[in-house]
């Protein structure tokens, strides 16, 4: 029988401000099977060769301590009593072992599934985040608020920002509140949408899932335009991969208007001019 769990990357974070990382293990928890384990990567050669500065002793206590403690954790649980419910989520029980902070070693990037064998998922979860970027360096991804923040800094130089308020879009099927929107006619969205992510399927999906929520939205008795403004990916290589969820979001019905980060000034400009001619 198959049951579910939830995992957490841990990553070094060389620097806070370049935001440089490396995926160096792997927690997994699975509290129904009370499952809960931790593999982390002893070896920081690799680390060295990304980044100046490592100091190796300090490196494998810290991941040999995270590593042992989250077993350590793991085995209580085997021995609770029946009736003692485990935590819920993977944070309440990571932050036990590694509270979050801006160290260099931080819990990040949540995933779930399901599994009959915790223990396999868990070796394959390392080969996949872990094994898999050995020795290559790894590029930050970003939510959609850091993305707004690129656009809102121009926005405010403009004196505009306090001209959009959010709205929520009620259709027939769905609906959804924009944070960030202005009526010149109709109502006027302006969303940030980041697709700096480390995976080529996730950045699809997310043009994919966008291209859906505006096709339900177009539903609606109340006329949008939707603007989005975009984060592309720091890796040069998913740029391809880029494009193409541009392409997806092309395709939506009212097509919606995108607008790049490199277009930031020259959209809040925009903006400025036509709040201006038309009133805020």
């Amino acid at each position: 029988m198959k049951i579910a769990y939830t995992f957490s990357v841990l990553r070094y974070v060389h620097d806070p401000v370049t935001r440089e990382f490396a995926n160096i293990g792997i927690a997994l928890y699975a509290p129904e099977a009370r499952y809960l384990s931790a593999v982390c990567t002893p070896h920081y050669g690799r680390l060295s060769k990304m980044f100046a500065g490592i100091d190796g002793d300090h490196f494998r206590q810290i991941t040999r301590y995270i590593e042992r403690e989250l077993q350590n954790l793991g085995e209580k649980m085997q021995t609770q009593l029946p009736f003692t419910k485990p935590p819920s989520a993977i944070d309440q029980v990571l932050k036990q072992v590694l509270p979050p902070d801006d160290s260099g070693f931080q819990f990040s990037t949540f995933g779930a599934g399901h599994t009959t064998d915790p223990s396999k998922t868990l070796r394959e979860l390392f080969d996949r985040y872990v094994e898999k970027y050995s020795g290559r360096p790894q590029y930050p991804s970003r939510d959609d608020e850091e993305v707004w923040a690129v656009f809102r800094k121009p926005l405010e130089e403009k004196q505009v920002i306090t001209c959009l308020k959010p709205k929520r879009i009620m259709a027939p099927n769905y609906e959804y509140e924009f944070k960030h929107t202005r009526k010149n006619e109709v109502w006027h969205a302006y969303e940030p949408v980041s697709f700096d992510l480390m995976e080529s399927n996730s950045i699809l999906d997310k043009a994919n899932t966008w291209m859906g929520r505006l096709t339900n939205l177009g539903d609606s008795n109340e006329k949008f335009k939707s603007h989005l403004l975009l984060g592309g990916p720091s890796d040069p290589k998913l740029q391809t991969t880029f494009t193409k969820a541009q392409n997806i979001l092309n395709k939506t019905p009212g097509r919606p208007e995108l607008v790049k980060e490199s277009e930031a000034e020259d959209f809040a400009e925009s903006l400025r001019q036509e709040i201006k001619q038309h009133g805020s």
